[in-house]
């Protein structure tokens, strides 16, 4: 039961679904854009990792988080940007966090990301907003 003057808990959830889509994807778009802005660290940090091709992984990614994190923020296609994003922050635990020890961003932010990820497929409308 809802107490006089509370919001439904359905609008409740609204409001988490709306500040976890747009908080995430301010920091997705943030990160996207750190791969193009310090290009060079990035790469060298890509190259590390030993992933093949660094210099195309570094635009890939920077693109991808980049556009997922603006497709969150705008509520359009929220499903689809989340399955990849979530992608994206499983591929950076397991290749610089768990591989190279990078506690952070690797092992702080990512693995939250992902969490957040995971709530938008599971909160996110049929419409594939972030609504639920």
């Amino acid at each position: 039961m809802t107490a006089p003057g509370s919001p439904p808990s359905s609008a409740r959830r609204v409001d988490t679904a709306l500040l976890v889509r747009v908080v995430a994807g301010v920091v997705f778009v943030v990160f996207g854009l750190g791969k193009f802005v310090n290009h060079g660290a990035e790469l060298d940090a890509f190259r590390g990792y030993g992933l093949p091709l660094p210099e195309l992984a570094v635009v890939v990614i920077g693109l991808v988080e980049l556009i997922g994190g603006a497709l969150l923020v705008a509520g359009r296609l929220v499903r689809p940007a989340a399955l990849v994003l979530a992608g994206d922050m499983v591929g950076a635990i397991v290749v610089s966090g768990i591989a190279k020890g990078e506690v952070v961003p690797s092992l702080t932010v990512a693995p939250a990301l992902l969490v957040a990820m995971l709530y938008l497929l599971r909160r996110a409308g049929a419409d594939g907003s972030g609504a639920g």
